[in-house]
Protein backbone atom coordinates (compact mmCIF):
# COMPACT_ATOMS: atom_id res chain seq x y z
CA UNK A 1 0.00 0.00 0.00
CA UNK A 2 2.91 2.35 0.58
CA UNK A 3 3.92 2.43 -2.46
CA UNK A 4 0.49 2.87 -4.43
CA UNK A 5 0.96 6.37 -1.61
CA UNK A 6 3.72 7.00 -3.35
CA UNK A 7 2.40 6.96 -6.68
CA UNK A 8 -0.72 8.86 -5.88
CA UNK A 9 1.62 11.98 -4.59
CA UNK A 10 3.62 11.81 -7.66
CA UNK A 11 0.42 11.90 -9.88
CA UNK A 12 -0.30 15.51 -7.99
CA UNK A 13 3.12 16.98 -9.47
CA UNK A 14 1.45 16.78 -13.16
CA UNK A 15 -1.04 19.56 -13.53
CA UNK A 16 -5.14 18.04 -13.83
CA UNK A 17 -5.67 17.97 -17.24
CA UNK A 18 -2.13 16.18 -17.92
CA UNK A 19 -3.02 13.02 -16.80
CA UNK A 20 -6.72 11.43 -16.97
CA UNK A 21 -8.37 9.39 -14.07
CA UNK A 22 -7.32 6.12 -15.98
CA UNK A 23 -3.73 7.55 -16.10
CA UNK A 24 -3.20 8.28 -12.72
CA UNK A 25 -4.93 5.27 -11.40
CA UNK A 26 -2.62 3.26 -13.79
CA UNK A 27 0.20 5.00 -12.09
CA UNK A 28 -0.88 4.24 -8.55
CA UNK A 29 -1.20 0.12 -9.98
CA UNK A 30 2.46 0.49 -11.39
CA UNK A 31 3.98 1.93 -8.46
CA UNK A 32 3.06 -1.46 -6.45
CA UNK A 33 3.36 -3.73 -9.39
CA UNK A 34 6.74 -4.76 -9.28
CA UNK A 35 6.16 -6.56 -6.12
CA UNK A 36 4.37 -9.13 -8.57
CA UNK A 37 8.09 -11.01 -8.85
CA UNK A 38 6.62 -12.61 -5.54
CA UNK A 39 4.73 -14.95 -6.97
CA UNK A 40 7.84 -16.33 -8.08
CA UNK A 41 8.64 -17.81 -4.81
CA UNK A 42 5.34 -19.99 -5.53
CA UNK A 43 7.36 -21.57 -8.58
CA UNK A 44 10.73 -22.11 -6.70
CA UNK A 45 12.40 -18.93 -7.73
CA UNK A 46 14.97 -18.19 -6.04
CA UNK A 47 15.01 -14.59 -3.63
CA UNK A 48 18.60 -13.40 -5.97
CA UNK A 49 17.73 -14.78 -9.21
CA UNK A 50 16.52 -12.04 -12.19
CA UNK A 51 13.41 -13.21 -11.84
CA UNK A 52 13.27 -12.97 -8.08
CA UNK A 53 12.22 -10.36 -5.39
CA UNK A 54 13.42 -6.81 -6.20
CA UNK A 55 14.88 -8.33 -9.39
CA UNK A 56 13.82 -7.81 -12.85
CA UNK A 57 10.10 -6.22 -12.03
CA UNK A 58 12.25 -3.92 -9.92
CA UNK A 59 14.62 -2.46 -12.75
CA UNK A 60 14.91 0.80 -14.54
CA UNK A 61 14.43 -1.28 -17.88
CA UNK A 62 10.89 -3.29 -16.60
CA UNK A 63 9.95 0.40 -15.56
CA UNK A 64 10.66 1.77 -19.33
CA UNK A 65 8.76 -1.27 -21.30
CA UNK A 66 6.13 -1.16 -18.51
CA UNK A 67 5.10 2.74 -19.04
CA UNK A 68 5.49 2.68 -23.03
CA UNK A 69 3.09 -0.24 -22.90
CA UNK A 70 0.26 1.32 -21.21
CA UNK A 71 0.92 4.74 -22.56
CA UNK A 72 -2.03 3.97 -25.25
CA UNK A 73 -4.37 2.51 -22.12
CA UNK A 74 -3.64 5.42 -20.23
CA UNK A 75 -3.54 8.35 -23.09
CA UNK A 76 -7.18 7.94 -23.48
CA UNK A 77 -8.95 11.40 -22.40
CA UNK A 78 -5.91 12.75 -21.34
CA UNK A 79 -4.32 15.94 -22.61
CA UNK A 80 -0.92 15.57 -22.13
CA UNK A 81 1.25 14.43 -24.51
CA UNK A 82 2.34 10.67 -24.93
CA UNK A 83 6.13 11.08 -23.48
CA UNK A 84 4.68 12.95 -20.37
CA UNK A 85 2.17 10.26 -19.37
CA UNK A 86 5.17 7.54 -20.15
CA UNK A 87 7.28 9.60 -17.86
CA UNK A 88 4.34 9.76 -14.91
CA UNK A 89 3.99 5.82 -15.11
CA UNK A 90 8.02 5.74 -15.42
CA UNK A 91 8.85 7.23 -12.22
CA UNK A 92 5.44 5.92 -10.64
CA UNK A 93 6.63 2.29 -11.58
CA UNK A 94 10.81 3.18 -10.61
CA UNK A 95 9.39 4.65 -7.28
CA UNK A 96 8.80 1.60 -5.74
CA UNK A 97 12.50 0.22 -6.30
CA UNK A 98 13.74 3.45 -5.08
CA UNK A 99 12.13 3.18 -1.76
CA UNK A 100 12.98 -0.60 -1.55
CA UNK A 101 16.56 0.73 -1.88
CA UNK A 102 16.01 2.58 1.12
CA UNK A 103 15.05 -0.30 3.32
CA UNK A 104 17.02 -1.84 5.70
CA UNK A 105 16.43 -5.58 4.22
CA UNK A 106 16.27 -7.82 1.71
CA UNK A 107 19.32 -8.30 -0.84
CA UNK A 108 18.72 -4.95 -2.55
CA UNK A 109 17.73 -4.17 -5.61
CA UNK A 110 18.34 -4.89 -9.45
CA UNK A 111 18.09 -1.71 -10.98
CA UNK A 112 20.30 -2.32 -14.30
CA UNK A 113 18.76 -5.49 -15.41
CA UNK A 114 19.24 -7.58 -16.82
CA UNK A 115 22.23 -5.84 -18.13
CA UNK A 116 23.69 -6.64 -14.78
CA UNK A 117 22.51 -8.74 -11.51
CA UNK A 118 24.11 -6.30 -9.39
CA UNK A 119 21.86 -5.07 -6.64
CA UNK A 120 21.73 -1.60 -4.71
CA UNK A 121 20.47 -0.56 -1.77
CA UNK A 122 20.66 3.60 -0.76
CA UNK A 123 23.54 4.65 1.58
CA UNK A 124 20.65 5.55 4.40
CA UNK A 125 18.05 2.83 4.82
CA UNK A 126 15.66 4.16 7.66
CA UNK A 127 12.62 2.34 6.36
CA UNK A 128 12.19 -1.46 8.06
CA UNK A 129 11.94 -4.03 5.40
CA UNK A 130 8.32 -5.53 5.30
CA UNK A 131 7.73 -9.26 5.10
CA UNK A 132 6.39 -10.72 2.52
CA UNK A 133 2.46 -11.97 2.92
CA UNK A 134 0.26 -10.53 5.44
CA UNK A 135 0.22 -13.69 7.97
CA UNK A 136 4.06 -12.86 8.67
CA UNK A 137 3.16 -9.10 8.78
CA UNK A 138 0.98 -9.60 10.92
CA UNK A 139 2.92 -11.70 13.03
CA UNK A 140 6.72 -10.22 12.82
CA UNK A 141 5.80 -6.61 14.37
CA UNK A 142 4.05 -5.42 10.90
CA UNK A 143 3.15 -2.14 13.24
CA UNK A 144 6.51 -1.02 13.84
CA UNK A 145 7.05 -1.06 9.58
CA UNK A 146 4.16 0.49 9.27
CA UNK A 147 5.13 3.13 11.75
CA UNK A 148 7.81 3.62 9.62
CA UNK A 149 6.65 3.52 5.89
CA UNK A 150 4.45 6.27 7.23
CA UNK A 151 6.96 8.01 8.90
CA UNK A 152 9.25 7.89 5.92
CA UNK A 153 7.18 8.01 2.88
CA UNK A 154 3.15 8.74 4.18
CA UNK A 155 4.08 11.93 5.74
CA UNK A 156 6.62 13.34 2.89
CA UNK A 157 4.43 11.91 -0.21
CA UNK A 158 1.59 13.84 1.72
CA UNK A 159 3.65 17.18 2.08
CA UNK A 160 4.34 17.11 -1.35
CA UNK A 161 1.26 16.75 -2.39
CA UNK A 162 0.00 18.97 -0.66
CA UNK A 163 2.47 22.13 -0.94
CA UNK A 164 1.75 20.62 -4.99
CA UNK A 165 -2.12 21.65 -4.92
CA UNK A 166 -1.77 24.69 -2.79
CA UNK A 167 0.72 26.27 -4.88
CA UNK A 168 -1.30 25.13 -8.17
CA UNK A 169 -4.53 26.69 -6.45
CA UNK A 170 -2.76 29.68 -5.21
CA UNK A 171 -1.79 30.06 -8.90
CA UNK A 172 -4.72 29.65 -10.26
CA UNK A 173 -6.32 32.02 -8.12
CA UNK A 174 -3.75 35.09 -8.69
CA UNK A 175 -5.00 34.40 -12.99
Amino acid sequence: MTHMVAGAALATVFPPPTLSRRARVLGIVCAALPDVDVVGFEFGMRYGDLLGHRGLTHSLAFAAVLAAGLVPVARARATGAAWVIWLYLFLATASHGFLDAFTDGGLGIAFLAPVSDARYFAPWRPIHVSPIGLHRFVESGGLRVLASEIAWVWLPCAVVAIVVIASRRRRDRAR
